[in-house]
């Protein structure tokens, strides 16, 4: 009876163990493989509030500002954009792509009723930021006490 030898190649072995490691740290993590990421991305965003507005910060790096596209309906916010994937070139392999690509759309329920006629939105180095001044209805108010005697 002839029985078939294989040399084990403990390098082989490590390597495969790195692989699945990865994958499943890149699945517990909210990483995903290149062909799900455009499904499931959006940027991360600050909210904080002030007194006279609400300030909304949103990472949107390699984008440009014609690909983004901001409103405001009653208390939400929306930002909607396609971050694109650079095209392959020929003579070029790509090892690793963690970036995420593709459209998103990102809604927030802002705390206060806002006056979005008068919001302001700029872009630079990667961050949008959108100032949105509160409505008067919804900034404090002091109130005078009146003394009776």
């Amino acid at each position: 009876m002839a029985r078939n030898l294989v040399t084990w190649d403990p390098f082989r072995e490590i390597s495969s163990l790195r692989d699945e490691m990865e994958r499943l740290f890149d699945n517990a993590s909210g990483r995903y493989p290149r062909e799900r990421v455009e499904a499931v991305w959006g940027p991360p965003v600050d909210v904080e509030e002030t007194d006279e507005a609400i300030t909304v910060r949103a990472e949107l790096p390699g984008m440009s500002k014609d690909d983004i596209k901001i409103s405001v309906m009653g208390d939400v916010l929306t930002i909607i954009g396609e971050r694109r994937h650079e095209t392959e070139q020929k003579g070029r392999t790509v090892h690793r792509v963690e970036r995420l690509y593709g459209k998103f759309q990102r809604a927030l329920t802002l705390p206060v009723e806002v006056e979005s006629d008068k919001a302001k939105a700029t872009y630079r180095n990667g961050v949008l930021e959108l100032v949105l001044p509160k409505s008067a209805r919804t900034k404090a108010r002091e109130i005078a006490i009146r003394a009776e005697e």
